[in-house]
């Protein structure tokens, strides 16, 4: 495993299979909030993301959002109205946040799973901590300033890359 490559690839996080979560002993999904449950250009999270959520909790998962976004108002609202501990500041790609998230929830790294939509923050934070992680493509295109040369290397690096959920797959 190299620290920016995820367990698996799907298309979006409401297309993750909330059963296979349940058959690998997952008890909690970490989620990145920008563009992985609330799309950049809304702010608001999307019907399918909040029905995913309640079908994760209605299977005994536990869920917390990690967020590196620094605006805490924005974070903590959405994370209340997905029902979702928050763990703020991530400071992703370190492993901190995820510890420190992991320690809150009470479930250690392998009965976890980190879902999000960037490679050079959220992926490698969740395989740092040893937290398995599914990439999910950006739910929009509008990013914060920097995440734009981010995007750039995550382009070359997902090449010809295939996404579950993608194109009938």
């Amino acid at each position: 495993m190299t620290v920016l490559r995820p367990t698996r690839y799907v298309a979006s996080l409401d297309r993750v299979p909330v059963g296979d979560l349940v058959a690998q002993g997952v008890r909690c999904v970490l989620l990145d909030r920008d563009n992985t449950c609330v799309p950049r250009d809304t702010k608001a999270p999307p019907p399918e993301v909040i029905a995913w959520l309640g079908a994760v909790r209605s299977a005994g998962i536990k869920t917390c959002m990690v967020s590196n976004n620094f605006y805490s108002g924005e974070v903590e609202r959405s994370a209340a109205e997905l029902d979702c501990d928050v763990v703020h500041h991530a400071m992703k790609p370190a492993p901190f946040a995820i510890w420190s998230a992991l320690a809150k929830e009470g479930v250690p790294a392998e009965q976890a799973v980190l879902i999000g939509d960037q490679m050079l923050t959220d992926v490698a934070a969740g395989n740092l901590a040893g937290v398995p992680t599914i990439l999910v493509r950006p739910q929009s295109r509008k990013d914060m300033w920097y995440t734009y040369a981010f995007r750039a290397v995550e382009h070359f690096l997902l090449k010809g890359q295939t996404f579950e959920g993608e194109d009938g797959r």
